[in-house]
């Protein structure tokens, strides 16, 4: 296959997949889906992006405050915890001042019973303002340079009336364990030796009690929650070693501005929740710390969750699109096949399609206007059979007068002459001429009957042309009995005569010949005239070709009877050529004589027998 045609086959097949892609896009079917889906999923994505935020700031507005009393959970249960301190604090300071003396017996016996009631209480002990001890529960000697008078226990009472707590600190006075303590401490008055003193009393707490209560928050998997004091040293922290390294760093400025607060912080390049809680008696400050990518993830695992269901939502409502359309479009698609069967011609199949009332209705309607166009086509069939049958007459009536004028004024002329032989034989032929041609008024007669008629037309003309031209009929035998419709010869031959050889100054020829070719009878008539142009040639089957010679419409009409009785692929074909000739091709389907038309044939004959067949005759005019 050339490279040209394989290209023009891949831009057909290309074209013809456009052409395909473009009708399943515009089906019914297909818009329906796409429409129904289209809404769907919008709604369904609208109403996913309302709960996504509903659910998600619901979310952060829960963690926010589950945080939130979880810190205020922590603070009540430090502040009863503080409260349990300060009535020990307070118990110990009212049995000191209630002693005759400090040093009494009795007194330490009395700190002696409360230490063992109580687990954290750590040590007792009361120093003068210069630091010396004067009494102290456990008993125990005190440590070299512990530096107490810098101590903030020691420096802190001197500027408030109030119990001070101190910062978690290990215990370095006396010479047993280190422990981390947080340490009251108050100036109070006691009595030694019947004299009233003043000095400060100081016990610790152990630490361990306070770490265990902040322990127990629960912010998130990475959340946690430390204690400030009222300067911003941190009391406690669950990271309180990497606090100390540097290694962890905590921003204490906005929490030390509020007593009780939430917002949100970025100081350390996360995005940390922050809850501030305040102990009334201390002035330590609660600070939870939640980690704000937790409450994310939260909102990560509804994303995930709604994208599912988004996805299950919108695949459900494609396959329910599907089935509705196609339910649908069914029907629609069953009447499209037949209205495209009756519109290739096959006008007899009923529509039965059944599906919505329009449907069934639109197929009710179709029917009806199918019925409707069979009978008007039968009418149209009927009024074009009785139209050609009255042009045929016409023709024939155009066709008989002026060709009996003609032939009638030869016949004088050459009785004039003395030409007898030729007046016999013109009139013979004339007399054959008009029997066929009237035919008792049948459409159709045989081959042999056509040829045999065209045969005397040509007699007749050759005499009248006196010579101007020969002629030659050839058939083949299996033709001569074939069926075929009449006087589809003669007009023909008479456009040969008047258009192509009359005008010649040489002398013309007309050759007819009859053969059966692919079950086609083809009969070819062809001259060695002027010829015709192609615009001459197009024009003459359109009928927008006329003359004042010839039978006018002769030839259009030819065309059309054929392609009335035998179909549009039958009919005339012309080759022409400019000087050179014409030949018009007459084919239509080769069908065998009816047995009426066969007795016509055998009656015209009489009893010398059937007519001679018209194969190998020649004939031509001398004056």
């Amino acid at each position: 296959m050339p490279k040209q045609k394989k290209i023009q086959v891949r831009t057909q097949r290309r074209m013809n997949g456009t052409a395909k892609l473009s009708s399943k896009l515009r089906s019914i079917q297909f818009i329906i889906t796409l429409t129904f889906t289209g809404v769907a999923v919008l709604v369904a994505i609208i109403v996913s992006l309302l709960l996504y935020d509903k659910f998600a700031s619901t979310a952060e507005d829960n963690a926010n405050l589950n945080m939130q009393q979880i810190v205020e959970q922590v603070t009540y249960n430090l502040d009863l915890y503080v409260e349990g301190m300060r009535n020990i604090y307070e118990m110990a300071e009212r049995q000191i001042a209630n002693v005759g003396s400090i040093d009494s017996p009795v007194l330490q016996e009395r700190l002696s019973t409360m230490m063992q009631t109580r687990e954290d209480l750590f040590s007792v002990a009361v120093f003068t303002p210069q630091g010396e001890l004067v009494l102290n529960q456990p008993q125990s000697a005190m440590r070299r340079n512990t530096k107490l008078t810098e101590q903030s226990w020691f420096t802190e009472p001197s500027k408030t009336q109030d119990i001070f707590f101190s910062p978690p600190h290990i215990q370095n006075l006396f010479e047993y364990k280190y422990n981390w303590v947080v340490s009251m401490s108050k100036r109070i008055t006691y009595r030694e030796g019947g004299v009233s003193k003043t000095g400060i009393l100081l016990i610790d707490f152990n630490f361990r009690t306070i770490d265990e209560l902040s322990k127990q928050v629960q912010l998130g998997k990475r959340g946690y929650a430390y204690i400030l004091d009222n300067l911003g040293n941190i009391v406690y922290h669950p990271q309180q070693q990497l606090i100390y390294a540097g290694l962890k760093y905590e921003n204490v400025e906005p929490v030390l501005e509020y007593s009780f607060r939430s917002y949100l912080d970025e100081s350390t390049g996360e995005k940390r929740f922050i809850t501030v809680r305040t102990l009334p008696q201390t002035g330590w400050k609660i600070v939870g710390v939640a980690y704000y990518d937790e409450i994310v993830t939260t909102k990560r695992d509804l994303n995930r969750f709604l994208s599912v269901f988004l996805a299950v939502v919108i695949l459900c409502v494609i396959v329910v699109s599907i089935l509705l359309s196609a339910r649908i479009a069914r029907p629609i698609r069953r009447l499209e096949r037949t209205v495209k069967q009756v519109g290739e011609g096959d006008l007899y199949t009923p529509i039965n399609v059944s599906g919505a009332y329009e449907v069934e209705q639109l197929s009710k309607r179709f029917n009806q206007m199918l019925q409707r166009i069979r009978q008007l086509m039968d009418q149209i069939i009927f009024e074009q059979e009785a139209k050609r049958k009255g042009e045929l007459e016409v023709l024939q009536a155009q066709i008989n007068p002026h060709f009996l004028y003609n032939t009638l004024n030869s016949v004088i002329r050459l009785a004039e002459r003395g030409k007898t032989d030729e007046v016999v034989r013109m009139i013979q032929s004339l007399s054959k001429f008009f029997r066929i041609s009237l035919s008792k008024g049948k459409a159709f007669i045989r081959m042999e009957e056509e040829l045999d008629h065209i045969r005397h037309y040509l007699v007749i003309q050759s005499i009248r042309f006196r010579g101007k031209f020969t002629y030659e009929i050839t058939a083949e035998e299996q033709v001569l009995g074939l069926r075929t419709l009449k006087l589809i010869l003669q007009p023909i031959v008479e456009n040969a005569l008047y258009h192509g050889i009359e005008m010649m100054p040489d002398e013309g020829f007309i050759s007819i010949d009859a053969k059966l070719e692919g079950g086609n009878v083809v009969i070819r008539v062809s001259d060695n005239g002027l010829g015709m142009s192609p615009e001459v040639m197009n024009g003459i089957l359109s009928g927008s070709i006329r003359s004042d010679k010839g039978s006018g419409v002769g030839v259009k009409n030819v065309h059309e009877r054929i392609g009335l009785y035998y179909g549009r692929e039958y009919g005339l074909a012309f080759e022409s050529e400019l000087e050179e000739g014409t030949t018009v091709t007459i084919t239509f389907p080769a069908e065998m004589a009816e047995p009426a038309e066969m007795a016509n044939l055998a009656e015209r004959a009489g009893p010398s027998g059937p007519a001679k067949p018209a194969e190998g005759q020649k004939g031509g005019g001398t004056s």
